[in-house]
């Protein structure tokens, strides 16, 4: 399964960017004014959470609903930051803190969280990724 997304200066910007997913959506991202740009859309690493947050609670919402769970919401709240391990040695980190409404039970709960790990976004991000950059001709 192939997904093609073009993204391009837009011209109205000195950073923006109009984002094309496949013939059907359109997005702009930007960078916020503290970094140079004019914060007319999301930054880069907004989309990169974004995706992963959507992925999360689209998934909880078809595993529940697989197992006619009565999950009536899930929110999915996200931050990046840089951490510093033992030696000092800063590392990306995301936290991902899950909210989930209705009369699940603690069990219920708990296998959601481990489901929210199999999200397809999830397993790209954790798994050894490959990018292939060329120029176009």
């Amino acid at each position: 399964m192939s997904h093609i997304v073009v993204v391009k200066e837009n011209g109205l910007g000195r950073y923006q960017q109009e984002i094309i997913v496949g013939d059907r959506h359109r997005l702009i991202a930007d960078e916020p004014v503290e970094s140079g740009g004019d914060d007319m859309g999301p930054a880069p690493f907004d989309f990169l959470m974004a995706g992963l947050g959507a992925c999360t609670s689209m998934t909880l919402r078809m595993y529940a609903e697989r197992k006619e769970w009565p999950l009536e919401a899930v929110s999915v709240t996200l931050r990046f930051d840089k951490v510093a391990d033992e030696s000092g040695h800063k590392a990306d980190r995301i936290e991902r803190v899950i909210a989930l409404a209705g009369n699940l039970t603690p069990e219920q709960r708990q296998r959601l969280l481990e489901i929210a790990d199999k999200c397809p976004t999830h397993r790209v991000l954790q798994a050894p990724l490959r990018i292939d950059s060329r120029l176009a001709e």
